[in-house]
């Protein structure tokens, strides 16, 4: 949790005095570029941390060595809080929390502790149940850092059968919107599984070696760019009121892009997805409030479902039990 490690580099540098990125990447088993953000974003909420250039530079706290928590500001203890307080979701961070509270001048730990609660995350979306991490999350977290190889058995997606057994080396999990994936080294080559399809996970007693070139920021940013060019393989254009560009924007997220505003107050928006029907179930809700201007393929897509829910609904032939093995 980047509570936990936000609040562990504050109380390191209070130990040494200065750090350098590296040095704090080793020591808290992240990447560098993990460390630099973390030292970057406790700068940027007014805590007195500032890196020094040079050969022996490194990042430091005001004042040097012997700066502890109590020469922190009132300002700086309540945005180090309110950084920290959020994500603090597991029983050790909140623990740390409470001994840096502790550490606090006296006139500072009531606002401070206001701070940390002052905001809640809550991770779950409009009529979801409450999302927690497995607790393959866990295990998997220890392999990581002790560099332990893993053995598993994973289902595919769409798969209901009990999935098939592998072996891999876990070089780092990453947590996109509260799903969990694993990059790992296998025998044949880098891969990225799901969390959620993972069961049956042991940690063996042997180690391996993470590639000093693997940094978990950069394959990621790898993993992501694919995904997302398998997800707007079709692209659609489109006619729609400008008021109504935020919901596709909402639907498509990054694959959504106005190209411009008409005279008559509508949008020519450009969607993509991975399919002509991705892209055709999520517009025929609107009706003819949008006009797919191309391609084809949408536009036949979106004439298909209207026949679908004019035989269904209106005729009443039963065609949809047919397109429903179809569809």
């Amino acid at each position: 949790m980047r509570a936990d490690r936000l609040v562990a580099t504050l109380l390191l540098m209070q130990t040494r005095g200065r750090v350098t990125a590296a040095e704090l990447a080793a020591e808290l088993e992240v990447s560098v570029a993990t460390a630099r953000r973390d030292l970057e974003a406790l700068s940027a909420a007014g805590v007195p941390v500032y890196p020094q250039p040079g050969r022996h530079g490194g990042w430091s706290l005001v004042g040097g060595a012997r700066t502890d928590l109590s020469g922190l500001s009132a300002p700086e203890a309540r945005a180090l809080f309110l950084l920290a307080g959020p994500s603090a979701a597991s029983g050790e961070a909140k623990a740390a929390l409470r001994k840096l509270l502790r550490a606090l001048p006296a006139p500072f730990r009531t606002e401070a502790e206001a701070a940390a609660g002052a905001t809640l995350i809550d991770p779950s979306g409009w009529g979801e149940g409450e999302r927690r991490p497995s607790d393959v999350v866990a295990v998997l977290q220890d392999a990581v850092i002790g560099h332990r190889r893993i053995r598993f058995t994973y289902r595919g997606a769409g798969s209901r059968e009990a999935g098939d057994e592998r072996e891999a080396d876990p070089w780092g999990l990453v947590d996109k919107d509260d799903v969990f994936y694993l990059i790992a080294g296998t025998v044949k080559g880098r891969r990225t599984f799901r969390v959620d399809r993972m069961s049956a996970v042991t940690v063996t007693e042997e180690t391996f070696e993470r590639p000093a070139d693997f940094v978990l920021d950069e394959a990621w940013g790898q993993v992501v760019g694919r995904v997302e060019d398998m997800r707007a393989r079709t692209w659609a254009t489109l006619l729609i009121a400008e008021r109504f560009v935020w919901v596709l924007r909402d639907h498509f997220g990054r694959h959504c892009e106005v190209l411009e505003t008409l005279p008559d107050g509508r949008a020519r928006v450009r969607v993509g997805a991975p399919q002509a029907r991705d892209i055709a179930r999520t517009l025929s809700g609107w009706g003819a409030a949008v006009e797919v201007l191309d391609p084809p393929e949408v536009r036949a897509e979106l004439c298909r479902i209207g026949i679908e829910l004019v035989d269904l609904y209106l005729t009443g032939t039963g065609a949809g039990e047919e397109t429903h093995s179809t569809s």
